[in-house]
């Protein structure tokens, strides 16, 4: 700890303070509002892997859940796919000791359709949605793995349910949304489709209804210029979804939105009834959470068409050609969520970091600019601040403004970030694909810390790879995993595979050499 750290801490025992519980109930994704927005103070806008750290801890297992926040406990969940195990994690949020490492699950064989031909479970996380922590309780969820209820204090499982199950290709991500009442999830799979709401004290099931979203997709693909196949190997795979709902309030009373593939829809909390829904064609793979806002609900899709909608809440039934007040394709995020401060919406896309600002009452463009990188991490605003996380371990500070803002800050850490960051106080937390950091202003870290950083095998594999370029002779695992990627780029450039497959491919191919 610097001196300027100790001098902190001594004032904080003084005045009775305490930096980091200013705002400690960072609950759920995105915030305990869900919209990325805090109202903290004095978070660091510079850091590295030396400034501004008041500690880094090594995640074990796999996971792109997001951290939340209770008082002094950060929540997040992992998996391991070699022990079949899933888990929950509390970080102590002034330490950085992990004080509960949980495993909630054993995993269960995965549900397969035979003819969906790309099965990829690779591409995503085996703990992916991110938790909901309350005053007593902590609500976790696999996806089909299952979901649960634990006691917050003692870890112990109040319930479980693993009879909710979907087929998702490539695993599952919407996270569960809670009220005094119920958990809310969606469950949207290429085989079924349907949204649950669980009492949130036994498990038990306040209701379920199915999506019943029934779209022409061989007209979509005709109207982009595809020619409908036979068979694709991907049979419904306009289907699937991966976001999170909203709880909000129209005229006094409750809406949930619940984003599906190719359509939104607005349900009643206390039954499931529908209120009203608006079709996204070629909109599936759903991941942003949609915002409310400026009287307006914002809608962001994936999948064939990126569709960014700005809907009004009042209407009955199919309100497609009736309330949708602005929308637009142009430069949409197909992952990361945006973030809306008096009335401007920031958004990034997922692709090429290109960072927008749009007049969310009418959709027209205040500014954009080029960030750079792949973005996966929603932003947060804090303190006026936007800060973007990408995929190479990059942080943006921008100023939320009108006009177009300078860089407040680049930074770049050791990391690849997918989940989104969380606040607590003054501390900004971010997990990255192997760690969790907790930034504050005023420590440092010595470069002996930082030296003993530890990392996965993956990254061993990672430094065999600069070895062989600094002249050593390439042992038979780099060699293969060479061979590899040169087979790998070939069939991404026949059109055989995505570059996110490829990826995948060569990802889970490196894991497996680290591992033997």
């Amino acid at each position: 700890m610097t001196k300027y750290a100790g001098m902190l801490a001594v004032w904080m025992v003084l005045s009775g303070g305490n930096a980091f519980t200013a705002e400690s109930h960072w609950n759920q994704y995105r915030g305990s509002n869900g919209d990325g927005k805090s109202t903290a103070r004095n978070l660091p806008a510079e850091f590295s892997e030396t400034q501004n750290v008041r500690w880094k801890v090594a995640i074990a297992g796999q996971g792109w859940s997001s951290p939340v926040v209770w008082e002094n406990e950060i929540w997040l969940t992992a998996g391991n796919t070699e022990r079949q195990e899933l888990r929950a994690l509390c970080v102590d949020l002034e330490s950085g000791e992990i004080v509960k490492d949980i495993k909630v699950f054993d995993m269960v064989p995965r549900q397969v359709v035979e003819a969906y031909k790309h099965d990829s479970p690779h591409l995503n996380s085996p703990a992916t949605p991110t938790p909901v922590v309350e005053e007593e309780y902590l609500f976790v969820h696999f996806g089909s793995q299952g979901i649960a209820c634990l006691d917050r204090k003692t870890g112990d499982k109040i319930w479980e349910r693993r009879d909710l199950r979907v087929y998702q290709p490539v695993r599952q991500g919407s996270s569960p949304i809670v009220d005094d009442k119920n958990l809310y999830v969606a469950y949207d799979g290429t085989d079924q489709q349907f949204f649950v709401a669980l009492d949130k004290r036994t498990g038990e099931t306040r209701w379920q209804t199915d999506r019943n979203v029934d779209t022409d997709w061989a007209a979509t693909l005709r109207a982009r210029g595809f020619e409908p196949k036979a068979s694709g190997g991907k049979p419904n795979d306009n289907k699937k979804a991966f976001a999170t709902a909203t709880l909000i309030e129209v005229e006094g009373k409750r809406q949930l939105i619940a984003p599906a593939a190719e359509a939104t829809i607005a349900y009643d909390p206390e039954n499931g009834n529908e209120i009203w829904r608006v079709l996204h064609p070629g909109g599936f793979n759903v991941a942003a959470r949609p915002l409310f806002a400026e009287g307006l609900v914002y809608v962001f899709t994936s999948g064939l068409t990126g569709h960014l909608l700005a809907v009004r809440p009042d209407g009955r039934g199919d309100v497609t050609s009736s309330h949708i007040a602005w929308s637009t394709t142009r430069g949409t995020p197909h992952i990361p969520s945006p973030v809306i401060v008096d009335s401007l919406l920031y958004l990034v896309t997922d692709k090429g970091g290109i960072a927008r600002c749009l007049d969310a009452r009418t959709g027209q463009e205040v500014w954009k600019k080029r960030l750079g990188g792949n973005h996966w991490a929603s932003p947060v605003c804090v303190d006026g601040n936007l800060y973007f996380a990408n995929k190479r371990g990059a942080v943006d500070v921008l100023v939320a403004s009108s006009d177009i803002p300078p860089f407040l800050a680049r930074n770049k850490l050791r990391a690849s970030f997918i989940a989104s960051p969380a606040i607590a106080g003054e501390a900004l937390i971010l997990r990255s694909t192997t760690h969790l950091y907790c930034l504050v202003n005023g420590y440092t870290r010595t470069a002996e810390q930082v030296a003993h950083d530890v990392y996965p095998p993956a990254d061993r594999v990672g430094k065999s790879r600069k070895s062989v370029a600094a002249g050593k002779p390439a042992t038979a695992p780099t060699r293969r995993l060479s061979r590899l990627g040169a087979r790998l780029k070939q069939l991404v450039a026949a059109g055989k595979l995505t570059e996110e497959e490829a990826r995948g491919l060569y990802q889970l191919a490196v894991e497996v050499a680290a591992s033997k």
